[in-house]
């Protein structure tokens, strides 16, 4: 009788322990579409190597050679940098949330990748200035669109990882 019990007893505790780790109601979350998660992804991932520009289009217009053998270092101080080996530009970016409903996203949630060089509104690299729409990322590409509000034309910004 008394292995009876204890037998009985191992299987209560045995399916009492397998119940509990498989509730539906423990602590974790799926973090997929939380912000937050997704703005440290793209920050961990770009700040990590340098990158190069593989397709800038805008409007319908091919300038990606504007960018030909620039180097561009995103460091997780805020800095850009983009060199080319005798010109260096240094600018800010940044991953943000964005909610503003007016935004050219037809997310009302979406990520924004903010990129800012001081430089003369003539300059190839004032193109970049703007808060790109994140399409998507891996760890050795970045995809940006924008939308222009002026002439409602889609820009188009791809990033690599050299």
């Amino acid at each position: 009788m008394r292995k009876q019990i204890i037998i009985a007893f191992g299987l209560v505790w045995g399916m009492l322990t397998i119940t509990s780790a498989c509730s539906t109601d423990d602590d974790s979350t799926d973090n997929t579409n939380d912000p937050t998660v997704q703005i440290a992804e793209v920050e961990t991932t770009v700040s990590s190597g340098t990158w190069r520009i593989t397709n800038y289009n805008d409007s319908g217009e091919d300038e990606t050679s504007d960018f030909n053998g620039y180097a561009f270092s995103f460091n997780s101080d805020g800095s850009l940098v983009a060199t080319n080996g005798t010109i260096t530009y240094t600018g800010t970016w940044a991953v943000v949330e964005d909610d503003d409903s007016d935004d050219d996203s037809p997310d009302d949630n979406d990520i924004d990748f903010v990129i800012s060089f001081p430089v003369d509104d003539d300059n190839d690299f004032e193109d970049l200035n703007d808060d790109w729409d994140i399409e998507s990322y891996t760890d050795t590409t970045i995809n940006l669109i924008d939308i222009s509000g002026g002439n409602g034309g889609t820009d188009i910004l791809v990033f690599e990882r050299n």
